[in-house]
């Protein structure tokens, strides 16, 4: 049997970068879940097509494959804000959502290039996806050290950010994702907590690679 890692977690507290590491490390397929509705959504502008128009959207959601979306991931073209509004008209289509569920599903289920198993990294993986999944793992951190991470993320990148309102915007972002009707964000049942406000990234993925290999860690939330 294949391992399906299920990584989910709030904005900013390190699932990304983990979930890479993590799949790096043991040659397994890794999936941004987050990154597919931005791909369905410039694949429907590249097409000549509106994102708001449910035929398009759903056929393009309905043809993307693992190949397509790894060639999106290296287009700049993925992190405009062109995509990342189509991004959300198209998200809010049920067919698409029911769409790249299937996507998802079947990434997990049948690993691209012949990999031995799969890691998805998201907001509703081991709730929703991959209910199944061989391994769940939720991890968080304080929303004062995802702020900080978030900011010196942005600086790094040259961008001007008022401190307060990065706060602010995650707290928002934990209370829209946790109040949800459809696929809150909770832990998933018999998920692994990793709180990671006081490890490095090299601390965090030493944590979940002993938890992996003996079902343990002494950071165990």
């Amino acid at each position: 049997m294949s391992w399906v890692i299920a990584i989910d977690g709030p904005a900013a507290a390190g699932k990304g970068t983990l979930a890479r590491r993590v799949a790096a490390h043991h040659g397994l397929a890794y999936l941004d879940t987050g990154s597919i509705y931005r791909a369905v959504g410039v694949s429907v502008l590249r097409a000549g097509g509106d994102p708001t128009d449910p035929a398009a959207a759903e056929a393009a959601a309905r043809a993307l494959t693992p190949d397509i979306l790894a060639g999106l991931q290296e287009d700049p073209a993925l992190r405009t804000e062109a995509a990342g509004q189509a991004a959300s008209e198209v998200a809010a289509q049920q067919a698409v959502r029911n769409a790249l569920l299937d996507f998802q599903r079947r990434f997990a289920a049948h690993p691209p290039h012949g990999a031995a198993g799969a890691v998805l990294d998201g907001r509703d993986i081991g709730t929703v996806v991959c209910p199944d999944a061989t391994h769940k793992i939720f991890v968080t951190a304080s929303v004062e050290e995802r702020a900080r991470r978030r900011i010196k993320e942005l600086r790094d990148k040259g961008v001007e950010v008022i401190e307060s309102r990065v706060l602010q915007d995650l707290k928002d972002r934990d209370a829209r994702d946790q109040e949800r009707s459809v696929a809150p964000l909770r832990p998933a049942e018999g998920a692994w907590v990793l709180d990671t406000s006081a490890l490095d990234a090299d601390a965090a993925l030493a944590a979940v690679l002993a938890y992996l290999s003996d079902g343990t860690s002494a950071h165990q939330a």
